[in-house]
């Protein structure tokens, strides 16, 4: 392996800009390249996953939450989300307080296929971290909070933080 671990001070703001920028692209084409190939066996993109993720992690999630979140139109996620729900995989709930209100749930066929897709993920990125280090890590963590835009950052990281024990 190509030893890219260079000293970032010697480098000029556009070479560590490109160097960022090509290193987040490549690392996100190959982390995301098998939920890619068993999404598609099912008719599903990228966006059906994220809203597998966020419905996963956040049961109960309504959908004007997922529309903050996932920062796309109603058409956008009416058409994914519909298709999620005719096939079974995510239920929608009728809110309790106020009957307007979709709350959605992933069915046990909806984790099932989450728990297909982010496995292979889970064990590329621990296999990162473990190479990279605690520290490493740390910063990574850094860097990418810091790419959050800054009027949702502090909401987004409460998300993100949440059930972590921080």
């Amino acid at each position: 392996m190509t030893d890219i671990f260079f000293n970032v001070k010697k480098h000029s703001d556009h070479q560590k800009f490109l160097k960022g920028m090509e290193l987040l692209y490549f690392g996100y084409r190959d982390f995301i390249s098998w939920p890619d190939d068993v999404l598609q066996t099912y008719g599903f993109g990228r966006a059906h996953h994220r809203i597998l993720h966020f419905v996963g992690r956040n049961p109960g999630l309504k959908v004007a939450e997922l529309l903050k979140l996932l920062n796309i139109t109603k058409q956008s996620l009416s058409r994914v989300l519909s298709t999620l729900v005719e096939k079974g995989h995510v239920r929608q709930d009728i809110g309790t307080i106020d009957r307007r209100q979709r709350l959605l749930h992933l069915t046990e066929q909806g984790q099932n296929l989450l728990d297909k897709i982010t496995e292979h993920q889970k064990e590329h990125m621990l296999k990162a971290f473990e190479k990279a280090g605690e520290q490493s890590v740390e910063g990574f963590w850094k860097v990418l909070s810091a790419l959050i835009a800054d009027e949702n950052r502090t909401e987004i990281l409460d998300r993100v933080n949440k059930d972590m024990g921080e």
